[in-house]
């Protein structure tokens, strides 16, 4: 029997697991898996019987395995039994958070899961990246086979197409995204545009790793303690200075973004003001991402000053989460379409195996028959003898071209077994 054969017959998908929606992250942390531990578990499990294909993914807001089995109750229960003695917690304590889905819904979870629709923040971009590296573990340990193969590259072709045709990825949703963001629609381009970081937190770290991505250029570090503006300065490849400096590099900066713990302002209109002249009123950029805040609102009202708060980009994110969450109604339908078509594949794997016995009959009918009147024929050539079986091949084909066809049109519609079932008696398949 052919692997497909073997895959498809009684078989269906099944996914466990649970997620940030059904458990805490105390319980979530306990239940994760390390590479090492899905490793372990592709190998046992997959000699579980029933379990015919599996792949587990385990990030930090979900523990899934996915399964192809013949047998829902005792896969799924050797699935629990493994997690509970693998990570020494009883059953009862995660139970509850499990969710099993079977057949369509365990293939449009998947879907939905590539696609950052099932994600804690819609349209976040790493999990596709974790759900391939899942994946790719399963085809190492060679756990996956043709219904879960399948599958998987189905899903990863849904994600993408969702993120090309769909909105859910396009808006920034982080504070020092946003506030990146907000640089473009002012600079443009923000190629070699000089950044002034005051204070070193955390949130301003990374938006200026969003300004290198950027290409922008020189970064500036002030910062209270002298010493750890250097250390973080050096992080960047930029250079240091102390807090008293401020008013004279606001004269060459483009971007300033401040988070500093102080009580009072650090940037004041009138420093701005000052600068603004010999600037030649060129646009200056603050990212006040501080509480309280470091730069003076009033800087706002400066021309070609502009000043955007937490509370501002907050707001910028807030919108632009609402506008993903629009535009994952046009991913669930894209999804919807995918199942629909994934299940047709499935289906039209059931005539796979009478096919393939049609094919096999004609076969051994005709190699009988040429050997017959080869054998009648003497003094064939080999090349003459090698026509009569070509000929003989190509005749095959023909006549099975329009059989097959139909059944693979038909076989799956309605009632699958009354089309593979005529065929099986029209030509005693089951002999």
């Amino acid at each position: 029997m052919s692997e497909i054969e073997t895959n498809i017959q009684k078989t269906e998908i099944f996914l466990a697991g649970l997620n940030h929606k059904t458990a805490p992250v105390e319980l979530r942390e306990r239940i994760a898996f390390s590479q090492e531990e899905i490793l372990h578990a592709l190998e046992v499990l997959s000699n579980k019987p029933g379990i015919g294909e599996i792949t587990i993914i385990s990030t930090c807001n979900r523990v899934e395995t996915l399964i192809v089995a013949h047998n829902k109750s005792e896969a799924i229960g050797n699935i629990k039994k493994f997690i509970s003695e693998l990570k020494q917690i009883p059953l009862e304590l995660f139970d509850e958070s499990l969710y099993v889905h079977e057949g369509d819904k365990a293939v449009r979870h998947i879907f939905r899961v590539a696609a950052s629709l099932d994600s804690m923040m819609v349209g976040e971009p790493q999990i596709l990246g974790q759900v391939k590296e899942a994946y790719y573990t399963s085809t190492q340990k060679k756990t996956s086979g043709v219904i879960l193969n399948r599958l998987m590259h189905r899903a990863f072709f849904v994600a993408k197409r969702i993120r090309t045709e769909t909105g859910i990825g396009d808006n920034a949703v982080s504070i020092s995204y946003a506030a990146i963001e907000l640089c473009k629609k002012i600079f443009g381009r923000l190629n070699g545009k000089k950044t002034l970081l005051v204070g070193a937190g955390e949130m301003a770290e990374l938006a200026v790793e969003h300004l290198i991505r950027n290409k922008a250029g020189d970064i500036i570090v002030a910062n209270r303690t002298f010493e750890k503006g250097v250390e973080l300065a050096n992080r960047f490849n930029g250079y240091a200075v102390k807090l008293d400096e401020i008013t004279e590099y606001l004269k060459s900066a483009d971007i300033i973004i401040s988070s500093t713990g102080s009580k009072n302002f650090i940037i004041t209109r009138d420093q701005v003001k000052a600068v603004m002249r010999t600037r030649k009123n060129r646009p200056l950029f603050f990212i006040d991402i501080a509480v309280p805040r470091d730069i003076e609102p009033e800087i706002n009202r400066l021309n070609n000053a502009y000043v955007y708060d937490i509370d501002d980009l907050q707001g910028v994110i807030d919108e632009n989460i609402e506008n993903r969450n629009k535009e994952s109604v046009k991913g669930e339908r894209i999804v919807d379409e995918a199942v629909i078509n994934f299940r047709k594949w499935r289906e039209s794997l059931e005539v796979v195996p009478t096919i393939v016995a049609l094919r096999k009959k004609f076969d051994l009918l005709a190699e009988a028959e040429v050997k017959k009147t080869l054998k009648s024929l003497n003094g064939l050539s080999l090349d003459e003898k090698n026509a009569i079986h070509t000929m003989t091949n190509s005749l095959i084909n023909k006549i099975l071209h329009e059989p097959t066809l139909f059944l693979k049109r038909n076989g799956c519609k309605g009632d699958h077994s009354i089309y593979i079932d005529i065929t099986k008696k029209l030509f005693n398949l089951d002999s």
